[in-house]
């Protein structure tokens, strides 16, 4: 589109034009990136190749040689041989703390025969499976690292007709630079381990060790391990240990667990210091020694091929903000951070925001202007720090998750979540507060839009390992 026409469109001051006037000229589709293949990028990319009159293929930029992100287990830690780090977090035993019945895409179900609760195998075969089903494949750059994403402005006022540049290179040689109309960054939020300040870390003697670096329990049996934190990894992990008799120490800063833990595992406060003799202080100033440190202490938002503050971004290793709807930064509303949100239905949720994000990028939603968009922004962070969010929390959503997806989908125009999910979801959220050590045996199917059947309880005691 020529700079005339752009400003022959422009519409009066103060009026913000539907997004189609900015993106979409005569017989011109939109171009695409996609900074990712895991199970966003991978659903970005499908819904972006179901609207072929609108879009041209995406680009898929994927770092390293498959699809899957974080689901693709490997038994490597580190780095790879070229020097970049390994991106999955996987341990070699996970299974699934949510049910394929509720944790597929909408419009593409698990295989019938697997069990509710996945082994991370069985996601990345699902995943590979979506890819395939979808011919996403020839439109992936695999062993490709995004090295900058930065927008050219060739209208700015009121957000109009920005595209994007993307530079990226080869890690096996070579420079590309590309451009788009807009960008989906798909690189998830759990390969970058978020590790807290300890003062005196440096006298610890034992092994200090991240959780995105556990792969199994066997090299800690019978060894004493302090485990940081009683997030969904921490209690998973600390129960894997004490199966092969490591004396396990849950170190946490929540109200004690509730369930029965097995007797291998006792809870501690939080961990304040290392003392000289390399003992850990904690909080309640009780002491002990550990021949094991794991930090299961989540993970740091990571956007290296961004410049923040051209975006108006505040990103922290918790948070990333102001975006409108959990999804676009007021200031720049081409790009779209899709399935930062925790505490989620994952694919669902990936499934709504894209769909949303196609829907601004085709014209069917018309967003506000960008003072209207930070405003909404600040009043969604304000009124989370008066229900006492505090600010490394404001991204989870939990139960708000379902309010959030059917706004979407009404604004947008798709068809919602069925209300199955949710009544699903929650079923089994009391289930695993309830029996952490069982509620992984119990099968479901679902039986329509509402309704839900559970095919098999657990027969083994909740308090054995």
């Amino acid at each position: 589109m020529s700079l005339h026409l752009i400003l022959a469109l422009r519409p009066p001051a103060g009026v913000r034009p539907p997004a189609s006037l900015f993106f979409l000229p005569q017989m011109e589709r939109l171009r695409v990136a996609v900074v990712g293949a895991g199970a966003a990028g991978l659903c970005a990319a499908r819904h972006v190749l179901s609207r072929p009159k609108t879009f041209e293929p995406p680009v898929v930029y994927e770092l390293t040689d498959h699809v899957g992100g974080t689901w693709f287990y490997e038994e490597r830690v580190g780095t790879y041989d070229n020097g970049l780090p390994v991106q999955s977090s996987m341990y070699r035993d996970l299974r699934t703390n949510l049910p394929k019945e509720v944790m597929m895409f909408p419009d593409f179900p698990f295989d019938s025969h697997l069990p509710s609760f996945l082994s991370h195998r069985d996601v990345q075969q699902y995943l590979e499976r979506y890819c395939e089903s979808h011919a996403i494949t020839p439109h992936i750059k695999f062993n490709t690292v995004v090295e900058e994403v930065k927008p050219i402005s060739m209208e700015t006022e009121e957000g109009g007709a920005v595209t994007w540049e993307v530079i990226s290179r080869g890690t096996y040689g070579g420079h590309s630079t590309q451009t788009f109309d807009s960008v989906f960054i798909c690189s998830g939020h759990y390969s970058v381990p978020h590790l807290p300040s300890i003062p005196g870390m440096e006298h610890f003697k034992g092994t200090v060790m991240h959780s995105h670096s556990y792969r199994c329990p066997e090299p800690f049996a019978h060894q004493s391990v302090v485990v940081m934190g009683a997030g969904a990894s921490g209690v998973d992990i600390s129960f894997e240990l004490a199966q092969v008799k490591a004396k396990v120490t849950l170190s946490h800063n929540k109200p004690a667990l509730q369930f029965s833990l097995p007797p291998q595992i006792q809870q501690a406060a939080p961990v304040v210091k290392v003392l000289e003799d390399g003992s850990l202080l904690f909080q309640d100033g009780s002491v002990a020694q550990a021949q094991v440190l794991l930090l299961c202490t989540g993970y740091s938002f990571h956007f290296p091929f961004l410049n923040r503050k051209q975006l108006g971004l505040e990103v922290e290793h918790h948070l990333v903000a102001p975006l409108y709807k959990y999804l676009l930064p007021p200031a720049f509303p081409s790009i779209f951070f899709v399935g930062i949100c925790k505490i989620i239905c994952p694919f669902p949720h990936f499934h709504c925001q894209v769909q949303f994000a196609l829907a601004v990028l085709e014209g069917t939603v018309q967003l506000p202007s960008r003072k209207v968009m930070e405003e909404e922004a600040e009043k969604e962070r304000e009124r989370k720090t008066r229900l006492g969010v505090q600010s490394k929390h404001l991204l989870q959503m939990d139960s708000e998750q379902w309010a959030y997806s059917l706004d979407l989908a009404t604004t947008a125009g798709f068809s919602p979540l069925q209300p199955v999910i949710q009544s699903l979801y929650e079923e089994v959220g009391r289930q695993r507060r309830a029996k952490p050590q069982a509620y992984k045996q119990i099968n479901y199917r679902l039986v329509d839009a509402t309704q839900w059947q559970l095919l098999e309880a657990p027969s083994v005691p909740t308090d054995k390992v």
